[in-house]
């Protein structure tokens, strides 16, 4: 992992923090289908899943090895085709694992003071209601209605440099998945998402969950073959999110549109371009919200935001024989 301390004249005179940290995980499943008649079928199954977490961090307390295992029941039932549309639901317990640092962690790298350390494995349940349908000709689509609750909640710490455990909360949304192949050689892809994100206990500070956005859009256009050309225009949109719990901070939204275009030169070998940020847009990877000192500040530092910017306009040249 990367140091985390202060930087100055691009030297880091100190170091607050400074871990190597080897993470293996390993699952098994047990799944069965039953189809119980022509319009029915259910699938149930389980899983169980290991984790094995090993720090060694310059703060000798922070060091450890931690090892964690979760199963995972899960269930559906289907119902249909009517008319080439299935109705199904869907249900079941998964997980989210922590930053390893946060499972060993027994002191506060920066003031030494004690820490308690973050559960491995954190449970989440979800649900989900939706329909698919192949009904018009060359179309295929898919809405469903979702529910999820987690546990407990990743939370990024600025002055820490990581993430830590936080509050329990719960998402539902809708998303509408569609791919439409107009001519043989060519398909449309279009999904939307909506989600209401928040944490559930109540807090004074708020319920907005940072880093969530509401709405995600992702749409393209491809060309599978056309004699031999190939590509394709692919658009990225993620809406605006709050950057802190009561949402009086919030992020700008990002659209960012690819492209590439690839042709067969001879029988296995292709040569193919691809367009990062087609219209160089000015983004964010992603955005924070938390104290931080320049020169002249006070001690303290000033809340502001900090970001981590998305790539500009970039190209890339690949050449591909397949054996």
């Amino acid at each position: 992992m990367h140091p985390h301390g202060v930087l100055r004249e691009r030297e880091r005179p100190s170091i607050t923090r400074e871990d190597n940290v080897t993470e293996g995980s390993a699952g098994v499943y047990a799944q069965n289908d039953t189809q119980w008649n022509d319009w029915f079928r259910s699938i149930l199954g389980i899983r169980y899943d290991w984790y094995r977490f090993n720090v060694d961090s310059i703060v000798p307390e922070n060091s450890g090895n931690v090892t964690s295992g979760m199963a995972s029941p899960k269930a559906s039932l289907v119902f249909g085709p009517w008319d080439k549309t299935e109705y199904f639901v869907n249900a079941g317990y998964g997980f989210h694992s922590n930053d390893a640092r946060g499972v060993t962690i027994r002191v506060d790298p920066k003031t030494g003071d004690p820490v308690d350390p973050a559960t491995p494995l954190v449970r989440s349940k979800g649900a989900e209601l939706g329909i698919r349908t192949g009904a018009i000709p060359n179309v295929q689509s898919s809405l469903a209605l979702w529910y999820l609750k987690l546990d407990s909640e990743l939370v990024f710490v600025g002055d820490a440099g990581t993430t830590e455990a936080g509050r329990p909360s719960q998402r539902y949304g809708v998303e509408w998945n569609t791919r439409w192949r107009p001519l043989p050689w060519m398909f449309v892809d279009l999904d939307l998402a909506w989600n209401r994100a928040r944490f559930s206990d109540g807090a004074r500070e708020g319920d907005y969950i940072p880093g969530a956005p509401d709405s995600v859009i992702a749409a393209g256009v491809a060309v599978d073959r056309y004699g031999p050309w190939s590509g394709g225009v692919f658009l990225r949109y993620i809406g605006a999110y709050p950057l802190i719990e009561d949402n009086s901070v919030r992020s700008a939204a990002s659209t960012v549109v690819d492209a590439q275009v690839g042709y067969e030169i001879a029988p296995k070998t292709r040569l193919r371009l691809d367009v990062f940020n087609v219209f160089n847009a000015r983004t964010s990877d992603i955005t924070y919200y938390y104290a931080s000192r320049l020169p002249g500040e006070p001690p303290e530092g000033v809340n502001d935001i900090h970001f981590h910017p998305g790539e500009k306009r970039s190209f890339r040249v690949t050449l591909s024989y397949t054996f």
